[in-house]
Order: structure tokens, then C-alpha cells, then sequence
């Protein structure tokens, strides 16, 4: 235990000293720690670790954390603040959002009757009525990285950065992560073995958002520090077969609405095939020749009337960061749109005009019909 209190304190970067009950960063510290769990379930594979951490969201046990493989278990376990050990139930999972709903089970108790356990919690509406943090502000991430509290531990806190607000292109080994919309990123090293489902929070202990899992970044091949904001939205596009066809419906999931209906037990995940990447959405920008192996993303015209001609862009403008991420050539822009966007669906470009960055909104169109082949000449 000494061991772990040691580790705790110099992930921290807090001496024994230094840590005091007049502190206003322990008080902080203190509520919010009695307002997480240690979640333990499934896992024992190579980097696939049993332990992670959840946050209270309701007086009766309610969890939140991410929908991991930590839940695919009838053993699921919490530990609380005053180190009670109590099993848990799963009620709603949404990988879209990753997230999950759990429950505490008490014994003697049914499911769906109260459970009397009056728990210190985060009210999750409220949070996500708040306003949303800016870049640069001071945050704290709390989690159970690498196992650090068992029990009456408290959890690991690490002070960071908001570093910026931007879309999420993440990737576990070599597949493309699910969730794909607006994240915190964080200036601090919080997205470690255990710390998803951890807590991010504003330097009042105020709840921000979900500490995320170990993500690489698609196009750099960087790990990623971000947290879920508590006002998470992600638009998913399924294919469904209505009127004996198959159609593509765009939906709109919002993490307060999973919260509030995965907490009843009325969550129903979204069903139905995604459909297969094709063209994508249409931009109506002309590029300069791709002639280079990384082709600079140059504009050398929009077609009128395009998204792009609605949205002000111009030529000799140098699209430089679509939804958050680097364009490194031509070839990757495409690659983006290709691959991760549909139309009618929106994206954001930063636009470099000049000497300075425009920031731009497009709504995606449809690709124009190709146009028809010359027919064959007439035999004479």
C-alpha cells in the first residue's frame, strides 16, 4: 500500500509535504475522487488489462465509463472511495459514443428497486448544460492508471491544458475507432492503461468529460490524450431495408440522451449495417495537378455553386487541417473524404489565405453524374 500511495503522489508530481488538508487542489481532489469507482472485469490478454475506472452519475450507483471489453463479464466489479467492493450490472452500451451505463447491485435487492446507497455522484445533465471549456484552460483528469488504487486509494490526478477542441480519428491497431466526434485535447499524458472512464474536470472539480482510452491518431500514428466532452454528439449513417430496399439513415446520437436513457434502462443501441465507403461527400474544390507524391492541397478553382464556392473558398488557398487534422497532400484530402464522409454531412477546413488561417464550414454535396460516353462513330 505504501508503494501505491508513493506512485500516486509522484504521478501527482506532490511530495508528502506538500499535500495539505488546507490545500485547495486536495479538497478538490478529495470530492472528486469520492464521486469515481475502480471498475475491474474482463481482460488478462496481452494489453488487454481487467481494470479501468468509472464515474458515479447518480445517488443510487449509477456508472458511467467506456464501452470496453472490460464489461463482457457476469463478474463485473466496482470498488468505491471508502473501499467497498460491490458487483455491478451493465444497462446500456453505445460504441458510437463509447460509453456504458452501469449499476451497482446491492444484496437483498431487485433489479430496477432502489438501492438505498446514497452516494456522493456527478449530476451528468447539469454538467452537460454547462458551458463547454475553452483551449487553455486548467483541467484535472482523474483515473486509475496502471492500477494504481485499490479499494480506499485514492485515484491518480493529473493537471493539464485544454489543448484544443477537435474531432476525434483515432485507431486500436489497425482499426479505425467508432467514435468519431468532438473530444478535449488534453496537454498531459491521462490516456494510460486503466484511466479510461476517468474523469475530466475544470480546476473546481466541475465535470467536463470522459478520459478516453489509448488511441493512436489516424494520421500521424501519435498516441492521442483526450477526454469525450459531457455534450458529446456523433452523427452514424446505417443502412436499413425499408419497403423491401435498402436505405441509408443518418442519426444523431448525444451522450446526455444515452446517459438519461441508459440510466431508466431504456437505451436500444443503434442497429443496422454501416454502409460501405464510396465517393464520399462532394466538395466542388479543383485542385492543382497531383503530380508529387505529396501534392500540396493548393486550390486551383471551386466549381459555382459547389459547397466550396458557398462556403468563400478561393483559389491559390491552401487547405491545411480538415476537422482538426493535417492535410499533408492532395492525395490524403481525398483519402478523408473518401473514407469518413457521406453527403450531406459537414466537415471544417482551415484554410490558409495569405499570411493568416481561415476557418471554414462546408455542408457536403452529392458527387456529380459522370458524364455520358460519346457514343461509337457510325460504320460507313
Amino acid at each position: 500500500m505504501l508503494i501505491r500511495a508513493l506512485a500516486a503522489l509522484a504521478l501527482l508530481g506532490l511530495g508528502p509535504v506538500s499535500v495539505r488538508a488546507a490545500d485547495p487542489l486536495a479538497d478538490v481532489c478529495e470530492k472528486v475522487n469520492s464521486k469515481l469507482v475502480k471498475v475491474f472485469g474482463a481482460g488478462g490478454f496481452s494489453r488487454l488489462n481487467n481494470f479501468g475506472t468509472g464515474i458515479l452519475i447518480s445517488p443510487d450507483g449509477h456508472v458511467l465509463t467506456v464501452a470496453s471489453q472490460l464489461l463482457d463479464t457476469p463478474d463485473l466489479v466496482v470498488h468505491l472511495y471508502d473501499g467497498r467492493r460491490m458487483k455491478a450490472e451493465v444497462l446500456a452500451v453505445e460504441p458510437d459514443l463509447d460509453a456504458a451505463v452501469l449499476r451497482i447491485k446491492v444484496e437483498g435487492k431487485k433489479n430496477g428497486e432502489p438501492t438505498g446507497l446514497d452516494l456522493p455522484y456527478f449530476d451528468f445533465a447539469q454538467a452537460a448544460a454547462r458551458p463547454p471549456a475553452k483551449p487553455a484552460d486548467w483541467v484535472l483528469a482523474f483515473t486509475n492508471q496502471f492500477e494504481i488504487a485499490l479499494r480506499d486509494e485514492p485515484l491518480t490526478a493529473q493537471r493539464g491544458v485544454l489543448s484544443a477542441i477537435t474531432r476525434l480519428s483515432g485507431r486500436q491497431g489497425v482499426f479505425d475507432f467508432p467514435y468519431t466526434g468532438d473530444v478535449y485535447v488534453v496537454d498531459a499524458v491521462s490516456n494510460n492503461p486503466g484511466s479510461a472512464g476517468g474523469a475530466l474536470t475544470d480546476r473546481a472539480g466541475n465535470l467536463l468529460g470522459v478520459v478516453g482510452r489509448e488511441l493512436k491518431n489516424a494520421q500521424t500514428n501519435t498516441y492521442i490524450n483526450y477526454a469525450v466532452p459531457v455534450w458529446a454528439k456523433v452523427q452514424v449513417t446505417v443502412r436499413v431495408k425499408e419497403n423491401g430496399k435498402d436505405e441509408d439513415k443518418t442519426l444523431t446520437l448525444s451522450l446526455p440522451e444515452f446517459v438519461a436513457k441508459g440510466m431508466k434502462g431504456e437505451y436500444k443501441a443503434v442497429k443496422g449495417e454501416r454502409p460501405p465507403a464510396g465517393e464520399g461527400g462532394w466538395t466542388g474544390i479543383v485542385f492543382v495537378p497531383n503530380v508529387l507524391a505529396r501534392t500540396p492541397a493548393y486550390v486551383e478553382d471551386v466549381v459555382p455553386d459547389s459547397p466550396a464556392a458557398k462556403a468563400g473558398l478561393r483559389p491559390d488557398d491552401l487547405v491545411s487541417f480538415v476537422d482538426g487534422e493535417p492535410v499533408g497532400s492532395i492525395a490524403a484530402f481525398h483519402e478523408f473524404l473518401r473514407t469518413r464522409t457521406r453527403p450531406g454531412g459537414t466537415i471544417r477546413l482551415e484554410v490558409r489565405r495569405g499570411e493568416g488561417l481561415q476557418s471554414v464550414e462546408l455542408t457536403l454535396g452529392s458527387p456529380p453524374p459522370k458524364p455520358a460516353a460519346a457514343p461509337p462513330p457510325a460504320k460507313k
